[in-house]
């Protein structure tokens, strides 16, 4: 499959499938229409010599210095290479793939006045494998991701660092390697390829698509929980959501429904005392269900986002003119990215709290701790440890980074977004939820064992076989990291998820 950008069309799934899968990209034929008209504009003004921000002034706070014509090409070399500022640990390969499509994507809208050539060598990279190194560290979130951007564009001019043929060389080595000539930037064409919310939106794409999928396995894992736990499937009768319709809490209700039809372990308790879950199991449908709603408006928002013009000053071919303004700005990003982490650190706090109850005899009728020596053994106490450690953690993550602002430019950049903090926050939370949902399997796994003959519903059955098929039972203690990481992979690869549809059908409608 070949993914087009033309500025216009791009998706979430598409940013996977390049990202992730390595899938060519090509630019539209109408997009290269719209990248050549919008370049006429930039040189006519060049020609006529009109002061035009970023093609023949300075940046920033220095917008009033003027630059003459012999040096327009130099101040965008020089402003590429001066705002290679970042620092930290590398992104990882496919966040900085997702960072240059969406690079090219919004260039290929036609509004930046950038030479075709550029955009294609960008994709040509892209398409030989050639990856920037970009430091995570060192955007402010506005004049968009600069210093990320910047990184990512030095290699284009065959400077700074990229990952090529599995080993980290010189930009200039990676170019020859990939017989691929460099770019000598010219009017316009630094800040264009700068200014912008890509590195932002590549780590918040990636995030919304896992968490999307991580929802699946979240809402398995509470199931089997529930069923571990013998506790009631009324809670989550069609009618009790149809009176507070949000389609999220009505969709996880629909879920859990199709994965606990009617089992043994269901109806050893139908007579039993207890009336009422606690809410860890019967509330699931309106936690996760919120969590839900909220990873699809920040699905919808970013989709808006990977198709915007985000660069600055914007030139308008129809009305011949540039003008600068502030779609550069990362505050929606930001916003979003830290609506998504307080999402997804909530999916985690609600599954600890069932883990809980699990290792708790008192809470669970079970053994205590999962384990039937308890005392000599342990079972899976320090399981529950970490699970709190991470909810815990994921507190201090889930602090906003957009409500913070400080001023940049000698205060002409008087107001940014803290974007790609957020976005980077949001990524370590969706980690750390991973981790916590396989707790919660590996747990529901050992008391369904430990409930046996009894056994639980056909959909909970597939899921509980593919963990005990490259998890065993625990009957004696051992490490319980590797089970756990084991159950993270199969999270990754929707294995779990994958078996479970196959008797249930699918639990939701991503779009």
């Amino acid at each position: 499959m070949v993914i087009t950008v033309d500025g216009e069309n791009l998706t979430i799934n598409d940013v996977v499938r390049v990202a992730r899968d390595g899938e060519e990209v090509v630019i539209g034929k109408r997009a290269v229409q719209k990248i050549t008209r919008s370049r006429d504009v930039v040189e006519r003004a060049v020609s006529h010599d009109k002061v035009v921000y970023g093609v023949n002034t300075g940046f920033g706070e220095l917008a009033n210095v003027r630059i003459g014509a012999k040096d327009l090409e130099r101040l965008q070399t020089n402003l590429i290479r001066s705002h290679s500022a970042g620092v930290g640990q590398p992104f990882d390969k496919e966040i900085v793939r997702g960072m240059m499509l969406l690079r090219a994507n919004a260039l290929s809208k036609g509004f930046s006045g950038i030479r075709l050539v550029v955009i294609e060598t960008l994709i040509e990279l892209l398409n030989e494998g050639v990856i920037p190194v970009v430091p995570q560290q060192g955007s402010v979130g506005a004049s968009g991701d600069l210093a990320p951007l910047a990184h990512m564009a030095l290699v284009l001019m065959g400077e700074g660092e990229a990952f090529s043929r599995g080993e980290r060389v010189s930009g200039s080595e990676a170019l020859r390697q990939a017989q691929i000539k460099p770019v000598r930037l010219q009017a316009k064409e630094g800040v264009a390829l700068i200014n912008g919310t890509q590195p932002m939106s590549a780590v918040g794409a990636l995030a919304v698509y896992d968490a999307l999928r991580l929802i699946e396995d979240a809402t398995i894992a509470a199931a089997m929980s529930l069923e571990a736990l013998r506790g009631t499937r009324s809670a989550y009768d069609e009618r009790i959501h149809a009176t507070r319709p949000h389609r999220g809490q009505i969709d996880v209700a629909a879920a859990l429904r199709r994965l606990l039809p009617p089992s043994e372990i269901g109806k050893s308790h139908i007579n039993c005392e207890k009336v009422q879950d606690a809410y860890s199991l019967r509330c699931a449908p309106q936690v996760i269900g919120a969590s839900l709603d909220t990873i699809r408006y920040v699905k919808r928002l970013l989709e808006v986002e990977i198709n915007s013009a985000t660069d600055n000053p914007l030139v308008f071919p129809e009305d011949d003119e540039i003008i600068s303004g502030g779609n550069f700005h990362g505050q929606p990003v930001a916003v979003a990215m830290d609506f998504l982490g307080i999402a997804l650190a909530e999916i985690a706090s609600i599954a600890e709290r069932r883990v809980n109850r699990l290792v708790d005899p008192k809470l669970s009728g079970l053994p205590s701790f999962l384990t039937e020596e308890g005392g000599l053994e342990s079972g899976m106490m320090l399981a529950q440890y970490t699970a709190a450690a991470l909810v815990s953690e994921n507190k201090v993550l889930a602090h906003p980074a957009s409500v913070d602002s400080i001023p940049t430019s000698a205060d002409q950049e008087d107001h940014v977004s803290m974007g790609t903090i957020a976005a980077r926050k949001c990524r370590s939370i969706l980690e750390n939820v991973r981790n916590v949902v396989a707790i919660e399997y590996m747990c529901a796994a050992q008391g369904l064992d430990l409930l046996e003959p009894l056994q639980t519903s056909e959909p909970l059955a597939g899921a509980k076989g593919i963990i005990r098929h490259h998890v065993k039972k625990l009957e004696d203690d051992r490490q319980l990291s590797p089970d756990i990481q084991t159950i993270v992979e199969l999270i990754k690869t929707r294995q779990i998820s994958a078996a479970v549809e196959e008797v249930a059908g699918s639990l939701y409608d991503h779009g």
